[in-house]
């Protein structure tokens, strides 16, 4: 039983070795670079892009500093590793500034939520229809609740009115994610913008 339970536990510490190490190679900020790249075979790349074949590491570290750049390993994962000759400052940098890119247009989309009551007046419901349309309008999406208290359970019907109503002045704007279904003492429904 103890050496069964041994044998497993290397296992799993080897494996997790191994994984760390990958994990470590393919972030931007620990790329490997010059005298850390331990690979016996690389391909490399020139500055150009021009293939310049498979060749022992100590080879292709020789040409880039025979180029006075770095030998930067770009795909790690590859079989054999893929290697490039090139200023590693400028490259640290394009790889920044393409992230920082990437994160201005992600959009982040918030969810809103307007609450109703199942007795609100239509001046209110028109009031709360009009900040749902700015949420609306600004690309965010909108969780709409009908809460319950007390006896108003026995009204749910009539609540499923409410909401649709709701909908119905927000029509030439938004679209029905999720049509309303009760989740506890509340009925929910979700709106997002028409495409």
């Amino acid at each position: 039983m103890d050496k069964m339970w041994i044998d497993f536990a290397i296992h799993i510490f080897f494996n997790i070795k191994k994984y760390i190490i990958i994990w470590r190679c393919t972030t931007i900020s620990e790329l490997m670079i010059n005298e850390r790249i331990r690979d016996r075979e690389v391909r490399l790349v020139s500055e150009s892009g021009e293939q310049l074949g498979i060749m022992s590491s100590r080879e292709a570290l020789k040409l880039a500093r025979e180029a006075d750049l770095d030998l930067v390993k770009i795909a790690p994962n590859a079989k054999p590793p893929v290697c490039k000759i090139i200023d590693y400052g400028k490259y640290r940098y394009e790889l920044a500034r393409k992230e920082k890119e990437a994160k201005k247009k992600q959009k982040t989309m918030e969810v809103k939520e307007v609450r109703l009551s199942p007795n609100i007046d239509t001046n209110d419901l028109n009031t709360k229809a009009n900040q749902a349309r700015k949420f609306i309008t600004k690309g965010d999406k909108v969780k709409v609740t009908l809460r319950f208290r007390g006896r108003e359970m026995a009204h749910v019907n009539y609540s499923k009115q409410i909401l649709d109503s709701f909908y119905e002045r927000l029509e030439d704007i938004a679209v029905v994610d999720k049509n309303p279904k009760m989740e506890g003492r509340s009925m929910v429904m979700f709106l997002s913008q028409k495409r």
